[in-house]
């Protein structure tokens, strides 16, 4: 059975934290999501009287660290080294605890390419693929898969770089796109039953949203800007409601994930879920999905923070 009830806090004296470094911003694609995320993140913390403050960037934090003007990081620095285990390996070695997952399952979790073939492995249920070196013939694996099909680096985040492919007109971009990429890319065949996605907290899954957006597809757009996507919270009903729970945590844990992080899952057009990627750094803006999950349980954002912190304070396997 998979929770899906917050427990009481563990902590309730916020000086049990001690100084904590707000981590945001950074030099990745996703810099301005991260920037809005921790500013949220930081004013929700020192709303509940956490000594938080921002920092902008892993230099920045090194420097402060070294200081010793840190005693715990709420990371929220999305994307490249702040999702790819090189700032948890760091903070393991300052032996400063952090919030999300370990080195492992942020290293593997941010290679879409390797989670997919771990959770194949592991016998979980994932969409069809095709890895696309760097210079690889990405028309060949469009070709491979067979259209429709998106087309998205296997190390971004944000919708960075995804490219949906219905016809051959459409192969144009993602080809330009490709020519000066240094990175993997992977085409990914399209699932049309519905988009949904699972936060995990701790040990509590949150209950599924479906993702509604108004135009064709989910992009950076209806992600982060558009007021007229759709999100419906339960996404599903009753055993299909545990379903998906129990598969995102499995896919979770798969992955070698814990602390806290959301898990995108598609539906194929004859009703199969479909694990797609885990990200360990999930947003925190007003758009995100994790603080939905969160509220349809009456644990609102201050409170989410607090708790996102407090597992921090977890022993790491």
């Amino acid at each position: 059975m998979t929770a899906c009830a917050f427990p009481p806090l563990r902590i309730a004296d916020p000086r049990a934290f001690g100084r904590v470094a707000v981590l945001m911003g950074g030099s990745s694609a996703e810099r301005e999501v991260s920037l809005d995320s921790g500013a949220n993140v930081l004013e929700a913390l020192q709303s509940r009287g956490v000594d938080a403050h921002a920092v902008d960037g892993i230099p920045a934090l090194v420097d402060a660290l070294v200081g010793g003007k840190f005693d715990c990081v709420f990371n929220i620095l999305h994307g490249g080294d702040g999702e790819n285990g090189v700032l948890q390996g760091l903070l393991q070695g300052f032996e400063v605890p952090y919030t999300g997952p370990g080195v492992l399952g942020s290293a593997l979790t941010m290679d879409k390419i390797r989670t997919k073939q771990v959770w194949q492995s592991a016998g979980l249920p994932t969409a069809r693929f095709v890895r696309i070196a760097p210079g690889g013939d990405l028309a060949a694996a469009v070709s491979e898969l067979g259209m429709p099909v998106f087309v998205k680096p296997s190390a971004e985040g944000s919708s960075v770089g995804v490219f949906r492919i219905l016809a051959d007109g459409d192969l144009e971009p993602a080809l330009e796109f490709a020519a000066g990429y240094a990175g993997e890319l992977l085409a990914e065949q399209m699932l049309t039953g519905g988009e949904f996605t699972v936060g995990v907290v701790g040990d509590v899954v949150l209950p599924s949203i479906r993702i509604v957006p108004a135009g064709e597809w989910y992009d950076y757009h209806a992600k982060y800007i558009a007021e007229d996507t759709q999100y419906l919270c339960p996404g599903l009903d009753g055993a299909e409601e545990d379903a998906i729970r129990a598969l995102a945590l499995a896919g979770f844990r798969a992955a070698g994930c814990s602390g806290w992080g959301r898990i995108d899952v598609m539906r194929h057009g004859d009703g199969r879920l479909m694990l797609m990627e885990v990200n360990t750094a999930p947003g925190m803006t007003s758009h995100s999905l994790v603080p939905k999950g969160a509220r349809q349980l009456g644990v609102e954002f201050d409170e989410l923070c607090w708790r996102i912190l407090e597992q921090s304070m977890e022993p790491r396997a």
